[in-house]
């Protein structure tokens, strides 16, 4: 009874990506987003009664997340006044308190043990990769603010979302 219930969901979100495709040609965007959203959330929800399609759950959260933010940014912006902005700070860092906490001493003491992995690790953050975006964004001529943005990725690839992932993918998480 319960995978029904899934596979319904998944198919109600093929119905509902194709009203919004349908929408789109139409030039109705104003309703595209709602279907587009619906549509994410419906298989967001659908591909977690499957054990091989459960891991992309978060995945499909995110566009869902995306996707509002990018129809109804207002909804995104403040909240009776009170910016929303605000809380990047204190959520980043309590993200950044629950991805610490998973390490122990142990971790620390194999970074130590094994230094040559971190070396490596931090070579190629912080030379190579700045400087094959670098490279990146002269060959192919880009405008300042892509470039800018291209290179700014190239120094800082992962920043908060690499934690998250590995311990979302119970990974080692002191390793990234």
């Amino acid at each position: 009874m319960k995978r029904k219930i899934f596979l319904t969901l998944l198919l109600f979100s093929a119905l509902l990506f194709t009203a919004s495709v349908a929408m789109f040609i139409s030039g109705n965007t104003r309703y595209a987003g709602i279907f587009l959203i619906g549509g994410f959330v419906a298989l967001s929800t659908g591909v977690r009664g499957f054990n091989k399609l459960k891991g992309f759950s978060y995945t499909l959260w995110i566009f869902t997340a995306v996707t509002v933010s990018m129809f109804y940014p207002q909804y995104l912006i403040s909240i009776g006044g009170f910016r929303l902005s605000r809380l990047i700070t204190p959520l980043l860092q309590l993200i950044m308190f629950g991805m610490g906490s998973q390490m122990s001493f142990n971790d620390f003491a194999g970074i130590i043990k094994m230094p040559k992995g971190v070396i490596i690790g931090v070579v190629a953050q912080f030379t190579i990769m700045p400087l094959v975006a670098l490279g990146i964004a002269n060959i192919f001529d880009f405008p300042a603010e892509i470039a800018a943005g291209i290179i700014l990725i190239g120094c800082v690839p992962s920043g908060l979302a690499s934690n998250v992932m590995s311990f979302l993918a119970r990974a080692n998480v002191p390793l990234a």
